[in-house]
């Protein structure tokens, strides 16, 4: 029993679960210990019970401050439109006036008013103004009473009830699709690693063959170097890996007599061979090898394509525009860590100069615009990757593929990558997620990656959890959400110690996933989570009432002596496989071969 209720009281208000049950049923309480390292990861110090309790009035304060949440995600209604919690301020009495205006993606606002007879200061609901389509909104409220005039505004989130369905894709046929890991798709023309050219090739070649999808791995951006390869352990969930770009396939390889000098020289054609004849992807001298051309090719297309010329100029503009500031950082952070590289300084960025670790900084700023040609040059590598990602959704499509490209979400970014610097004030510093201990990991699993703060990400109006689906759907006709229990609850493990002593912490498991069926909807994209391990209790029900598919492995779908399940009596909801990226591939499970390694 613990003899420490105020911080108790402040985990519980910060999500933090008192106790969970592992996937054999037994229970697991949170310490005091745990509960105290969680909450300095969100920013409290709470190693007192004086501090915890001071933290705690200080967050209702704030939270009674306010005229609305800091965020709203509301169902769509079809009689009418959906209502709005409102706070109204202490010694507002009597007659309460109030004004609404509630403003759509396009900047069309429409206004709404009226008013309470309260007694003091309570809580109530008004009406949204109007029946708002799905979308993103902002409602800004004025409240007029004998105590005074208040003024507030948030972000408000208008949803469907559910995704995106297989069924509205498919109607009611069973499907098929192929999945590869892309590095491993090797063609005769590729430079050591599978690219974006082969994915369209299995596309096209799966699509002429009756399959309905293709899978891959994630397709997120990394390091390539070293150990930095785990498309799980990205450096960005939010862009690409430039490793897969087909160099061949890049426009200006036509235009540019460098790029073709750089590929034509005899030590690069052995280079060439040397990856290309490789048993293992060789992300290091594969990235050597592209690097110079795809600089070669950013120079040429700059020279005729800047400020919007052609057709191809003003597809780049377009795509500058869409992404905003979200790419200026990531191109920014890699355009950093080449020039840190070039001095000698190889540190992950908390390693940085000070004033260099603020992506927002004025050293940073300088920086940009002193090295305006390198951040160009990674926001030019974005693009491409998009173009080329498309070309082979619409190569897979145009040869009958009825779902198209089903890509990977990863549950998280490294704390050393351009997400983590880029948007490290959603992160709880001090805390890795992971999994308590399960068949798979009896020890339990620590992934090393930083989770986001429900607290911040819901204070932004969700703005990067609408991104990172956003650009995870593009080109995708399917969606795999990895661990897909982080919309529910994740495990956080206090860092430096082992995962047995971490504690799940709750997520605003509604407005993730009414934006998720948002976002769905304008991709139409079909949305599978990856629902296996320890799965919350009511869970399955709740993604069935999303539309969010399940996931089912051959190799775990066994009956209670042990024989293989058969297909008919698997879920209708569910996407089943073979195998998963932890597991062995089938060609090894029916060798043996996993259990000789």
């Amino acid at each position: 029993m613990s003899d420490r209720p105020a911080l108790q009281a402040l985990g519980e208000r910060l999500g933090i679960v008192s106790s969970y049950h592992d996937i054999g049923g037994v229970l697991h309480a949170t310490t005091d210990a745990t509960y105290e390292a969680l909450a300095a990861a969100m920013g409290h110090d709470a190693g007192t019970e004086a501090s915890a309790a001071r933290i705690l009035e200080g967050l209702e304060e704030a939270e009674a401050d306010r005229l609305l949440p800091s965020a709203l995600v509301l169902p769509l209604r079809e009689s009418h439109g959906p209502v709005v919690p409102l706070r109204l301020p202490p010694g507002a009495r009597g007659t309460v006036l109030w004004a609404a205006e509630l403003t759509d993606e396009d900047g069309i606002g429409v206004v709404a008013e009226g008013r309470l007879e309260v007694s003091d200061g309570a809580s109530t609901r008004i009406p949204l103004p109007g029946v708002p389509r799905p979308g993103y909104h902002r409602i800004s409220v004025e409240v007029r009473s004998q105590a005074g005039s208040r003024r507030d505004a948030t972000p408000v989130v208008v949803v469907p009830s559910m995704c995106y369905g297989v069924g509205e894709a498919l109607g009611h046929r069973r499907v098929f699709g192929v999945w590869s890991n892309l590095y491993s798709l090797r063609t005769a023309t590729d430079w050591g690693v599978g690219d974006l050219g082969g994915l369209g090739e299995l596309a096209r070649w799966a699509g002429e063959r009756g399959a309905a999808f293709l899978g891959t791995s994630p397709l997120h951006a990394l390091r390539n170097t070293g150990l930095d390869v785990s498309p799980y352990s990205p450096i960005s969930r939010l862009y690409r890996n430039a490793i897969y770009l087909d160099i061949e396939r890049i426009p200006e390889l036509a235009e540019s007599e460098e790029a073709r000098a750089l590929t034509a020289a005899e030590s690069f054609q052995s280079a060439l061979a040397a990856v290309r004849g490789g048993e293992r992807v060789d992300y290091e001298r594969v990235l050597a090898l592209k690097r110079p051309v795809i600089e070669a090719l950013f120079r040429t297309f700059m020279a005729r394509a800047r400020d919007g010329q052609g057709r191809r100029g003003r597809a780049y503009q377009r795509y500058l525009a869409a992404e905003g500031d979200a790419l200026v950082h990531h191109a920014t952070f890699l355009a950093l860590e080449e020039h840190l590289r070039g001095q000698g300084v190889s540190g992950p960025w908390p390693t940085w100069p000070v004033p260099l670790r603020d992506p927002r900084g004025s050293a940073v700023t300088e920086f940009r615009r002193s090295r305006a040609d390198r951040v160009d040059l990674h926001r030019f590598v974005q693009f491409e990757l998009d173009r080329q990602l498309g070309l082979a959704a619409a190569e897979g499509s145009a040869a009958g593929m009825s779902l198209g490209l089903y890509q990977d979400l990863a549950v998280g970014s490294a704390a050393s990558g351009s997400d983590a610097w880029a948007h490290g004030d959603l992160l709880a510093r001090g805390a890795t997620i992971g999994a308590p201990p399960d068949a798979l990991g009896p020890e339990g699993q620590d992934w090393g990656l930083p989770p986001l703060d429900p607290h911040r990400l819901r204070r932004t109006g969700y703005a990067y959890w609408r991104r990172l689906l956003n650009n995870a759907m593009d080109h995708a006709g399917m969606l795999r959400i990895d661990h897909v229990m982080g919309v529910r609850r994740l495990f956080w493990i206090p860092q430096g110690r082992p995962a047995s002593e971490g504690a799940y912490v709750r997520y605003p498991e509604r407005d993730l996933l009414g934006i998720l069926a948002l976002e769905s909807r304008r991709h139409r994209t079909v949305v599978v989570g990856e629902d296996l391990g320890t799965v919350p209790e009511g869970f399955a029900e709740v993604l069935e009432q999303w539309g969010v598919l399940s996931s089912r492995v051959l190799y775990f779908e066994r009956e209670d002596g042990g024989a293989f399940r058969p297909s008919s009596h698997y879920s209708p909801r569910a996407l089943a496989t073979v195998s998963t990226h932890d597991l062995a591939p089938l060609a090894g499970f029916w060798s043996g071969r996993d259990l000789k390694v």
